[in-house]
């Protein structure tokens, strides 16, 4: 970052100094040359001064202007706050993404902002040192290496540490359980991996047909309660302009979108997060609890703020835990996944001749998941990682368990 120094001492003459020299002028008729020389001034600084002084002598000041902020004092003190909540719910971001949120909160407050900021939809790397510099209860930390994979990431002290961070969020807010929520994405694809079948004894080749060689993937979006409910999912498909008639055979009352890739994005989150609160109904008197894993769709500034005006407490996983610590993967998404490939299956069978594509894959969706969107099975996810405040299972007996 850069860090200016200053090349002279000019504009650097305090205003009293001025008012001074100002005076000895207009009130005893000395020479501007004179006490010009006598205080170290510029000729050219002291007479704008008097002419300012005549003409407004209550705002008086001298020197440069310091330079334009763009949020004020209040503004910084809550995307402060933002981020240390999600350093504390383990959604701790970066430089980069911080100078994303501080531009969506530019348009949010409808603040005029340098135009390199509209052209990077982000702001500049100046705005985030100064920032720093304002707000000195931040600094750029590094983590804990959580990179390498899965295994090494998922150890005793990460999941000490959400599970105390989620007894305190239930300790505070009184959650039951028909007040947790879990929400996750999963991949679905056009092509599957075939299911066994069978076929003759010691033949060597065995061949299944599918959809083709690569297929298409599409995000499907699920939100489960540790009572067995669950909400009508979301799909995003790798189409740039949604239509319903996408989603005309999926499950009743789901909703779709679209982009370029078919991953989750931050208007998709928010799109979900709005469809989440219509099916849940939480509210700042009766708040819901939402875990979901630290993917940065799910940080926008609009997403956190509507989510705060609902009444939806949001509680991430550490980074890459969610494969064991997420209700979701533990006990709903296995069985899914295989009534899924069962689905395609005897889809291919019924369409002999035919690719599957994007189009088909809401309907099949709808049959797998009414069997794996049980209650036992949304339930079973909850119980097996204590969620429950009241859950008889020892919680360093089920770290243990989890980590080894």
């Amino acid at each position: 970052m850069r860090n200016y120094k200053r090349k002279s001492d000019r504009g650097t003459k305090s205003v009293e100094l001025m008012q001074r020299a100002a005076d000895l002028v207009i009130n005893e008729n000395k020479s501007l040359r004179q006490v010009c020389r006598d205080y170290e001034l510029s000729k050219t600084s002291l007479s704008r001064f008097i002419k300012r002084m005549k003409n407004d002598p209550v705002n008086l000041r001298f020197g440069y202007g310091s330079p334009r902020q763009i949020f004020n004092k209040e503004q910084e003190a809550s995307l402060t706050e933002y981020l240390f909540k999600l350093a504390q719910i383990f959604h701790g971001i970066g430089p980069k993404e911080v100078r994303r949120m501080a531009y969506d909160c530019a348009i949010k407050y409808k603040i005029s902002v340098p135009s390199t900021w509209h052209t990077n939809k982000m702001a500049g790397r100046d705005w985030m040192s100064a920032f720093l510099k304002r707000n000195t209860s931040l600094s750029i930390r590094k983590p804990e290496a959580t990179s390498l994979s899965r295994a090494t990431s998922f150890n005793k002290s990460n999941v000490q540490k959400f599970y105390t961070k989620l007894a305190d969020v239930v300790d505070r807010f009184k959650f039951t359980a028909s007040s947790m929520w879990n929400a996750d994405e999963t991949g679905v694809s056009t092509v599957t991996k075939p299911s066994k079948i069978v076929a003759a004894k010691g033949k060597r080749n065995v061949g299944s047909i599918t959809s083709g060689e690569r297929g298409t993937n599409i995000t499907l979006l699920v939100a489960v309660s540790a009572t067995g409910s669950s909400i009508p999912p979301m799909f995003i498909f790798p189409r740039k302009k949604f239509q319903d008639h996408f989603i005309r055979d999926g499950p009743t009352d789901c909703i779709g979108a679209g982009n370029s890739s078919g991953w989750i994005t931050n208007d998709e989150f928010f799109l979900f997060m709005q469809h989440f609160i219509k099916h849940v109904r939480p509210s700042k008197e009766f708040p819901i609890l939402l875990v979901l894993d630290n993917h940065s769709s799910h940080l926008s500034v609009p997403t956190l703020d509507l989510a705060k005006e609902n009444g939806v407490v949001m509680l991430s996983f550490p980074p890459l835990c969610s494969h064991k610590l997420q209700p979701l993967d533990v006990s709903v998404y296995g069985p899914f996944k295989r009534y899924l490939s069962s689905a395609q299956d005897a889809w291919m069978r019924n369409n002999a001749g035919k690719n599957m594509t994007i189009y088909d894959i809401p309907g099949i969706v709808r049959t797998s998941l009414l069997l794996a969107l049980t209650p036992s099975n949304i339930m079973s996810g909850f119980e097996k990682l204590a969620y429950f405040p009241s859950t008889n299972i020892n919680l360093m007996t089920l770290i243990l368990h989890l980590v080894t």
